[in-house]
């Protein structure tokens, strides 16, 4: 099967449909576009578990809050096709923002509690874009199963969440976050960096690294870790805005006491106009 580009969600739909008649497996890999080998990993990590592999390439205006990135955010459909085949794509589906959000449109879909700790208050309604849109690829796309991935580890809880909740029968795939080989976390956002800023950057993964340190040498309190970590970041970044460094309970997404069980060390900071994610899960 060749790549397919599909551009309206009713067409996609029917084809979807029309697969899983023939008792067809489908996996999807819901992405904005601009794609980097961390896309590309969750296409190869699906592709081995199902006969149809889709990838949606749209920029979500919903999840940008009013001064975000909407309009900058980088998009070269011809090069995400290119490399959606490459790594054993089968559709990519394109739609227009009128065609996922057409006039009068009234209906969100929220996860509540899992929304209003990290990245939660800094992009008040970007959660509920994150949760519409998914929800809506989901039935228009009606896949089996659905990649994520770790590094946006949030969303990827909330999602698991709305799935849960909402009775939707496809499973969630979580894959590894990918990293440069200086462990700056892959990102489409990383293109606005600066050499000097895309330097500093790195701050992120060694104030992570730095509390897996900690913790695997015995360090079981927060308030120890958290402000070695901003420290850090501090010393190695000029003028970093640190939004939030947290240690969270891997279900609940609340700030732990005393670090045990499954937790994810999770930290956002903005370096000059850029805004990064990166985080460490740990089994404690």
């Amino acid at each position: 099967m060749s790549i397919q580009i599909i551009e309206f969600a009713a067409t996609m739909q029917q084809q979807a449909l029309a697969w899983r008649a023939e008792n067809k497996r489908l996996g999807f890999v819901p992405t904005m576009g601009y794609l980097h080998e961390g896309h590309l990993s969750l296409m190869r990590l699906l592709r081995p578990r199902c006969e149809v592999l889709m990838t949606s390439i749209f920029v979500n205006p919903r999840q940008f809050g009013p001064k975000e990135d909407f309009a900058q955010y980088p998009r070269d459909l011809q090069r995400d096709v290119k490399l959606c085949e490459s790594a054993g794509g089968n559709v990519v589906f394109h739609p227009a923002v009128e065609d996922i959000y057409p006039k009068n449109f009234h209906t969100h879909v929220e996860v509540e509690y899992l929304t209003e700790t990290l990245c939660g208050p800094w992009r008040p309604g970007h959660f509920r874009g994150v949760t519409t849109v998914v929800c809506k690829l989901f039935n228009i796309v009606q896949p089996h199963l659905a990649a994520f991935g770790q590094k946006d580890a949030q969303q990827v809880v909330v999602i698991e969440r709305m799935v849960q909740d909402l009775n939707m029968p496809i499973e969630i795939v979580v894959g590894p976050t990918l990293r440069e080989p200086d462990g700056l976390a892959m990102s489409s956002r990383n293109i606005y960096l600066s050499p000097t800023e895309r330097q500093q950057a790195t701050a992120l993964y060694h104030a992570l690294t730095l509390a897996e340190r900690m913790i695997r040498g015995g360090e079981r309190d927060p308030a120890q870790i958290i402000p070695a970590m901003k420290s850090l970041i501090q010393h190695e970044v000029t003028s970093p805005v640190i939004e939030y460094i947290e240690i969270v309970d891997r279900a609940a997404l609340h700030p732990v006491q005393a670090i045990a069980g499954e937790i994810i060390i999770a930290l956002a900071v903005r370096i000059s106009r850029t805004r990064l994610i990166d985080n460490f899960m740990l089994k404690i």
